[in-house]
């Protein structure tokens, strides 16, 4: 028997599985550091991809917008970095007056003083004031024009009224989106509400009861229509640079990209497939997978990362168990909790989805309809009722959730083991 042992909140469990069932353990793959944050946030600066440093692009008297994340991305470690932006800025003539910082909200909720302060810095936060974006202050959005896809381009007035746009954010796998950072800064970030529904609602299948809209999906850019939607909305933009970091397995600044917001984006996605995505041959008839334990198993919503990255490695009609404890519950809004808790099909789920679209109500959607297209087991604190109406079976010990499997199955079953399956992605060759 092969013995790994796979983190489930402040614990480690063991997975005792047959060696001639495993097909593998997929992990994130290695990526040597041989620099400091510091060195690796100035060397892209120094050396940015299609475009001259930013010191070069600005001048004395122009205006700049700084549009970077907000709380909910704090491990984009902003303060790291953005000292050293605006020090290209003052470096090309542009004074502390004429820059504004503007945290790209999207739809979230408005941030506290402190938040601001754990976004740029301690003494960053003496010399400039962070502006909340708001999705919903027509006052402060202007229309630029729509999309192919029919998205009406409306931004922040501020963003727009710049003589230059610099983004700055991080990229990392996005369930809708293939890859979050680049553009994703100015759509969802700067956009209306009416925008950013638009634009999200292209996760969806064009018919009733198609339910996903298959192209859009974690990992993919290429014909993902969320994603092609959001690069015509940033050209109506037009920024002129892009800074973004790519965050490695421990959380720190791993690799960082900067330059022309196109070109330095996809560099940044090529850095994330190469850290994160890890090729298999085959998909298995049961993966066994853990995010990695607390902090990252800290709710089912936190789970969605796992669900969506393990559902990658497992033929459909096969098994998916998910270590996570949920010490606090379900997590997520109430649109979430909704979706799970009070509807009794897939069918009725899209419907109110279709309704009134929200994230949360997608990443509900998403967990019933994986529990639809495969057997999913939950090893997990949380009451089996509340999983119950989604088709997700919770118990208590990993023993038990493939016992249950084996009964069913057999136990001759080809088998993945993902042990940080919050931060890898599978992808077959």
């Amino acid at each position: 028997m092969k013995k790994i042992e796979m983190n489930y909140g402040r614990v480690k469990v063991t997975a005792s599985l047959k060696e001639e069932n495993l097909m593998g353990i997929i992990e994130g793959n290695e990526f040597k550091l041989t620099k400091s944050e510091d060195e690796i946030i100035l060397d892209a600066l120094h050396n940015p991809i299609g475009s001259p440093r930013l010191k070069e692009l600005v001048h004395s008297g122009e205006t700049v917008c700084l549009v970077i994340p907000d709380v909910t991305r704090a491990w984009q470690k902003t303060d790291r970095f953005l000292s050293k932006i605006i020090e290209e800025l003052n470096a090309g003539g542009v004074n502390d007056k004429d820059i504004t910082i503007i945290s790209a909200l999207g739809s979230h909720r408005n941030q506290t003083a402190e938040e601001h302060e754990k976004l740029i810095g301690k003494d960053l936060v003496k010399r400039f004031d962070v502006i909340d974006h708001d999705c919903f202050d027509k006052e402060n959005l202007v229309y630029l024009g729509e999309t192919t896809y029919g998205t009406p381009v409306i931004l922040n007035k501020k963003a727009v009224e710049c003589d230059h746009v610099v983004l700055a954010g991080g990229i990392v796998y996005h369930f809708l989106a293939g890859c979050g950072g680049g553009r994703k800064t100015v759509l969802p970030g700067i956009s209306s509400y009416e925008t950013i529904m638009k634009n999200h609602s292209l996760s969806l299948s064009k018919n009733l009861g198609e339910g996903k809209n298959e192209d859009a999906k974690c990992g993919k850019l290429k014909g993902n229509p969320i994603h092609e939607d959001m690069m015509q909305a940033a050209a109506f933009l037009k920024p002129t640079f892009l800074f973004n970091v790519i965050a490695g397995h421990d959380g720190n600044i791993a690799a960082a990209v900067s330059g022309n917001y196109v070109e330095a984006f996809y560099e940044g996605c090529n850095i994330v497939e190469q850290m994160d995505g890890v090729e298999i041959n085959d998909k298995a008839d049961l993966v066994i997978a853990t995010a990695g334990g607390y902090p990252k198993d800290i709710n089912f919503y936190q789970t969605s990362k796992t669900i969506i990255n393990a559902r990658e490695a497992v033929k459909e009609g096969g098994t998916i168990i998910i270590l996570s404890e949920c010490s606090e519950g379900l997590g997520g809004n109430q649109d979430v909790q909704d979706i799970l808790l009070n509807f009794d099909t897939l069918l009725d789920r899209e419907k109110e989805l279709r309704r009134e679209y929200s994230i949360s109500k997608d990443v509900g959607y998403i967990f019933c309809e994986t529990a639809c297209k495969f057997d999913v087991i939950m090893v997990s604190d949380l009451n089996p009722e509340l999983l119950k109406k989604a088709n997700i079976k919770v118990v208590k010990t990993l023993d038990e959730a493939l016992e249950i499997t084996y009964n069913k199955k057999g136990e001759n079953l080809k088998t993945y083991v993902m042990t940080a399956a919050a931060n890898t992605f599978p992808r077959i060759k």
